[in-house]
């Protein structure tokens, strides 16, 4: 790769929220229809997720 393709690709990366923000987000607001738990979950990413996995209710089985 040349240098200015890899900071090109590191620019990219820094500059949006990462796929473990956007489920725990996405989660969060199917369970608690919240904007400020969706954005505190949104901080936690990858944490929430695996949270939510843990302690999901019989009704938020997938279908």
């Amino acid at each position: 790769m040349l240098l200015a393709e890899v900071e090109v690709v590191e620019n990219v990366v820094r500059s949006g929220i990462g796929l473990g923000s956007a489920i725990a987000i996405v989660c969060s607001w199917e369970r608690n229809r919240s904007i400020l738990f969706a954005i505190l979950a949104g901080f936690f990413g990858w944490l929430y997720v695996l949270y939510f996995a843990a302690t999901r209710k019989p009704d938020e089985a997938a279908k």
